[in-house]
């Protein structure tokens, strides 16, 4: 280690004693408190981390273990006096240990992780008042479904194969509980949203964060939303738009990732038609502003639906062999009708073999038009899905929106 790294590890792990400390003094006077430990404290202890740590390094490992045991003591007898005064909170003694360790991991060079655990342990410190206020918030249904989540996610999805079965070798087991847990996942995420943020913020950003993941998704969980709900019709068609605009931003980004040259043809089209998507988006999101009394809606909303996530399951299934049998049988013959199956399932594969072919065994204009092909037969299978998921009122809204996203993209496609 050199003088100049030695000095950077010793101001950062200063900086994070302090930011430590200034949490915890700030928080006790405005609790009115006396605190066990302030910015000082929280200094020497990152300091006492960081020399026991060069010290063992340099010497003997028993000296730490040493200076950690004389922390731990210390701790322990503070939190002693201060759980005989009543107050029986541990949280500033959790705090200094992880100080302690923090001025370790910073002398051993473990920069990046130190700052993001310290991070993490600010705002979980200073979050105390708003994460009381939540979790006061969660329902029994709430706490038993994000349980059944999480078994969902730990105990069953690692453990299914990760290997291809049946015809086509295109079913796999782990691929197909991927799609189910993003699907319940974004619903849940949606749901937890609408609660916290209202019906009107919380599911235009479920929206805008289910297009980044899955646009198709995102459209069958609102559209089952606003047959379960049908005065969440407008509130779920701003957030299936919002995904579909952010479908067409996916389209952007990897075709100026992996080929300039198409990107530079295609985006004034794209722009066309993400254009119309904002505008259905925002069109829809001032309509429903207008809605009152919503809040009694959510409330009646089901917090995770994995009934819904395995029917999409295996409906992703279905247009995966459907796309495999298309794709056997055509072969490289007709560039658009290959684009117009493979955006059935996903866009941002064909995009990305698309990208990649242009310009050397693919001509731009016909790999520009092949892109919007994808989209738009992407499109209307987020049509097809709403219309036979979604509520009376939300068709409506589907045939209005993606009906002019559907002519814009036309009118791209024949101008290219």
């Amino acid at each position: 280690m050199t003088q100049s790294e030695f000095i950077v590890r010793l101001l950062v792990a200063i900086g994070i004693g302090c930011l430590m400390g200034l949490e915890r003094e700030h928080n006790a006077m405005k609790e009115k408190v006396q605190s066990v430990a302030g910015i000082r404290t929280f200094v020497f202890v990152v300091l006492l981390g960081f020399i026991g740590a060069m010290t063992s390094f340099l010497f003997s490992p028993w000296i730490y273990f040493g200076v950690l045991l004389a922390i731990i003591i210390i701790v322990g007898i503070s939190y002693w006096i201060t759980a005989s005064r009543g107050d029986i909170g541990a949280t500033t003694e959790s705090s200094v240990l992880i100080a302690f360790f923090l001025g370790s991991l910073t002398f051993l060079g473990f920069i990046e992780i130190s700052l993001m655990i310290t991070v993490v342990a600010v705002v979980l410190l200073s979050a105390k008042i708003t994460l009381k206020a939540v979790i006061g918030k969660i329902t029994g249904e709430e706490l038993y479904d994000f349980i059944r989540f999480t078994v969902l996610v730990l105990l069953v999805f690692p453990f299914l194969p990760n290997e291809t079965y049946g015809p086509y070798n295109v079913i796999n087991p782990h691929e197909i509980g991927l799609v189910i847990i993003l699907t319940s996942g974004l619903g849940f995420v949606g749901y937890v949203l609408m609660k916290f943020f209202g019906a009107e913020k919380g599911i235009l950003l479920s929206g805008l964060i289910g297009g980044l993941v899955s646009s198709t998704a995102t459209t069958w969980i609102f559209a089952k939303k606003s047959r379960e709900n049908e005065r969440l019709s407008l509130h779920c068609a701003t957030a299936i738009f919002a995904a579909s605009a952010m479908m067409i931003v996916r389209v952007f980004v990897w075709t100026f990732l992996f080929n300039r040259l198409l990107f530079e043809e295609l985006y004034l089209a794209m722009l066309v038609v993400l254009g119309v998507a904002v505008l259905c988006a925002l069109y829809f999101y001032f309509k429903q502003r207008k809605a009152n009394g919503m809040e009694d809606v959510v409330r009646k909303d089901k917090p995770l639906d994995l009934h819904g996530a395995l029917v999409f399951g295996f409906l992703y299934t279905v247009i995966l062999l459907i796309v495999s049998y298309a794709n056997e049988n055509l072969g490289d013959e007709g560039m658009l009708v290959s684009s117009a199956i493979a955006g059935f399932s996903d866009i941002d594969a064909i995009t990305i073999s698309i990208s990649k072919l242009t310009g050397s065994s693919l001509d731009v204009i016909l790999a520009s038009k092949a892109v919007l092909v994808a989209a738009s037969s992407n499109t209307l299978v987020k049509m097809g899905i709403g219309i036979w998921t979604g509520g009376r009122l939300l068709r409506k809204y589907l045939y209005i929106g993606y009906g002019a996203i559907i002519l814009s993209a036309v009118i791209a496609f024949l101008i290219l």
